[in-house]
């Protein structure tokens, strides 16, 4: 998962700030906008910043879906940088690509987002001990409440087709968050995704790999460099899913960790197209 390892990596190959934010947001979030002949399609999204209420508060998130019709919805986790213009470029993405997309900020307890404007703030800020706090109180019990309140809502909203599945997505702390929405939800949410996902494989049991539901498709994608620290997970993953009867995409990616991220400066656009067709490849077929 990410830590300061990593930010220190990427302080390393020195970057400025400003660079920093151009190897992301600048040329992620480009990657992901249409061109000349893709914004008439663009333009057919429709997207507002919404607020519910949880057991524990009320969080905010960011809704964007076809401007018309109901989709399959799905929900993005972000990454310990929180809910910011990078996750809503790739919500945009894919609710381009057919689906009602509610990208959450899971830090509500505490901040509405954003927190930071992209990964160089975050380093700037020292966020890894800023969002210490708030990632505490990110526990199994947590996510299972707000997992089932962002369904609750998904579910009266009309742009949503609440006759198909919800997908759930995560990157880094929150590949595991994606699989514990599958749990809290197994009779609505079908699919789970986790990139370069942390925490997946514990001796805890409410540990990822041991919520894995038959009636659920999954895809993890795991980022060679969080491999070679625990080679191991990948095999129990796979061993779960087989001992669970369960549909499991497991791979290894030649990228480091936060590859999926735009605006991370390990951000791998050719890893990242491989694994997003991934992505669509799973909602195609276990949200229908």
């Amino acid at each position: 998962m990410c830590d300061e390892t990593d930010l220190a990596r990427w302080a390393k190959s020195g970057l400025s700030r400003r660079q920093f934010s151009a190897m992301g947001v600048a040329a992620g979030i480009a990657a992901c906008t249409p061109g000349d002949e893709a914004r008439g399609q663009q333009s057919g999204l429709s997207e507002s910043e919404v607020s519910f209420a949880t057991e524990d508060g009320t969080m905010d998130a960011f809704f964007v879906h076809p401007a018309s019709g109901a989709a399959p919805a799905v929900i993005l986790w972000p990454d310990i940088a929180g809910l910011r213009e990078a996750k809503m470029a790739m919500a945009r993405r894919l609710a381009d690509a057919g689906y009602a997309v509610l990208a959450v900020n899971p830090y509500y307890r505490d901040t509405p987002a954003p927190q930071f404007s992209d990964f160089a703030d975050f380093s700037a800020k020292q966020g890894f001990q800023v969002v210490g706090p708030w990632r505490e109180k990110l526990d199994h019990a947590a996510i299972t409440r707000d997992a089932a309140a962002i369904v609750a809502w998904l579910d009266t909203q009309d742009a949503v087709d609440t006759a198909k599945g919800i997908g759930s997505q995560g990157y880094c702390m929150t590949g595991s968050f994606a699989i514990r929405t599958v749990a809290a939800r197994p009779d609505r949410v079908k699919a789970a995704a986790s990139f370069h996902g942390g925490g997946l494989v514990t001796e805890e049991p409410t540990s990822p790999h041991k919520l894995l539901k038959e009636s659920a498709h999954y895809l993890i994608a795991v980022a060679q460099n969080d491999d070679a620290k625990a080679p191991g997970d990948k095999d129990a993953l796979r061993q779960a899913a087989a001992d669970a009867g369960v549909q499991a995409e497991i791979e290894v990616y030649p990228a480091d960790h936060g590859w999926c991220v735009l605006d991370a400066p390990s951000y791998a656009e050719a890893e990242a197209n491989r694994a997003w067709d991934r992505l669509l490849a799973l909602y195609s077929g276990a949200l229908a």
